[in-house]
């Protein structure tokens, strides 16, 4: 394997064996592929080739040196998709919490770009034309894995040229719902902090000052016993902005045991975050869209269980 990227960082914990500390570093690599790095010589311990069976204490320096991606095979799946919008241009999607938009190792299938190819098998040809890659088939923005909601799709060039303007330029209006844990100390406010990788997690992202700016809305719509549903507006688009700034606000998303609380009483499988509304304007008429996918029957009940209280 040729590496491609190097990787640098900073051990902040014991662990007891090197391929089980890069693990947690890489989740998006098995255990058997990052043991089989380290036995290539891929990975340097304070500059030195070790096992994985390395003991590493806080302060170590970890090199890894990653091979190229193996190229994601693409294949349209009949997947069904709960079409909100749809015309010649574009089409708007209700996202399901738990479908990934592209495929990526360790899911290679059931994600919306499957979906899509398997719909609308023209995207695949726009796509090729656009990036040499079917890839990211129309897609001009997109959600986690365990957030549902909105998401746009454009059908043309042209449509996918205006939707990428205006996502740079900050006009498009995304709005969110999410439960948080606690209550703002202030009903309504702006979290405007930069966010960059967190250099001890590099999966996870954190607030730091030489990051990139960030700016979050956000309003108190409903308070209950230990929890409050927040509507979410996004300035910008940073990865895990939404979460990353309300776990920064002492209010983390529930369900969110990356930037958030590991356990929950309501019984929560999934992050309680929604992209609930869009509002943008349509790439060949120029009109407004203004669309809204409700919560889902599980973010539903969740509300009702705690009214009922």
């Amino acid at each position: 394997m040729t590496p491609t990227r190097v990787v640098h960082f900073q051990v902040d914990e014991i662990s007891p064996r090197l391929d089980h500390y890069l693990v947690k570093e890489f989740p998006d690599l098995s255990r058997s592929q990052l043991k089989k790095l380290i036995e290539q010589g891929h990975v340097l311990l304070d500059n030195q080739p070790a096992k994985p069976s390395a003991a590493i204490q806080p302060g170590d320096v970890i090199t890894v040196h990653l091979p190229a991606p193996e190229p994601v095979m693409l294949r349209p799946e009949s997947v069904p998709l709960d079409i909100v919008f749809e015309d010649d241009d574009l089409i708007v999607i209700n996202k399901p919490a738990g479908m990934v938009v592209h495929p990526a190792h360790g899911h290679k299938a059931g994600t919306l770009v499957n979906a899509l190819l398997s719909r609308y098998p023209d995207l695949a040809e726009m796509a090729q034309a656009d990036t040499g890659s079917v890839e990211r088939p129309g897609i001009v923005h997109r959600l986690d894995r365990d957030t549902s909601g909105l998401i746009i799709v454009a059908r043309t060039p042209l449509a996918l040229k205006h939707l990428r303007r205006q996502f740079k330029a900050r006009t498009v209006e995304k709005i969110y719902l999410a439960l948080v844990f606690g209550e703002p100390k202030a009903p309504e406010g702006v979290i405007d902090v930069p966010l960059g990788r967190d250099p001890r997690h590099r999966q996870k992202f954190a607030p730091r000052a030489d990051g990139k700016a960030a700016r979050t809305h956000y309003r108190l719509l409903e308070e209950f016993a230990g929890y409050s549903l927040l509507e979410i507006g996004l300035e910008t688009g940073r990865t895990h902005q939404i979460r990353v700034h309300l776990a920064w606000l002492k209010c983390p998303v529930v369900g969110d045991t990356v930037y958030g609380r590991k356990k929950n009483s309501l019984g929560l499988k999934r992050q309680f975050l929604h992209a609930h509304r869009l509002s943008f304007l349509h790439p060949r008429t120029g009109e407004p869209l203004h669309l809204e996918a409700p919560l889902d029957e599980e973010l539903q009940n969740i509300l009702d269980q705690l009214k009922e209280r």
